[in-house]
């Protein structure tokens, strides 16, 4: 074995953290630890900040760790920003962030399932109905509209090619026009997208117990 690769092995040995998996989908906060190392906060240069797009994010482990790369990162950071907050036309923010919450259940993203899922709490008013999503599956009965978006969500996620016409007819009888079904289909597809690259460099982690 090359030196190179032993220290690669070591490194990843040195960042193994023992704090156990959360033991259900959840809403509250979850932690998230990597399995490779992120850059330090010393190391950021303007070029990572400008990649970064908020300056607040050098304090998070995945974003630095992403900042390795950071115009993939700065486009990466782009889409997804212009996917859940530019809402001036298409779907409403609850829906987009349910899409995303969808997807993550079903993929078994943790973490991307706590974050999104409060987001979908709090701008859709409806915390049970995205409760019983994280409790009982993409099944859940969320009534007709959500259902419809989790399901479109959830075919998209199982095998892009299985989402089709029936999908879209779910959702255009639920009264969804061509830009809300466009958003369905990017908060779920940057989400497929997103949940594998979190799952293959990290792990979500139980948060430390409150004093």
């Amino acid at each position: 074995m090359s030196s190179a690769a032993a220290s690669a092995i070591t490194t990843v040995t040195v960042l193994h953290d023992p704090a156990p998996h959360p033991e259900h989908f959840t809403r509250a906060e979850v932690g998230w630890t990597p399995h490779l190392p992120p850059l330090d906060e010393d190391e950021l240069t303007d070029r990572h900040y400008d990649g970064l797009v908020d300056a607040s994010r050098a304090k998070n482990d995945y974003f630095r760790l992403l900042a390795r790369d950071p115009e993939v990162l700065k486009a990466r950071t782009l889409v997804d920003k212009d996917i859940f907050y530019n809402t001036r036309e298409g779907l409403a923010r609850a829906e987009r962030e349910l899409a995303a919450t969808a997807a993550s259940r079903r993929n078994g993203c943790v973490f991307c399932a706590s974050v999104h899922s409060r987001f979908a709490a709090h701008h859709g008013g409806r915390p049970d109905d995205v409760d019983r999503l994280l409790d009982e599956g993409v099944d859940a009965d969320l009534g007709s509209r959500w259902s419809a978006v989790v399901a479109a969500s959830v075919a998209l996620t199982d095998t892009p090619s299985s989402f089709g016409a029936d999908e879209i007819a779910r959702l255009r009888a639920e009264g969804l026009d061509d830009l809300e079904i466009a958003d369905v289909i990017h908060g779920a597809a940057f989400f497929n997208w997103a949940n594998r690259l979190m799952l293959s460099i990290g792990r979500a982690v139980a948060p430390p117990a409150q004093p």
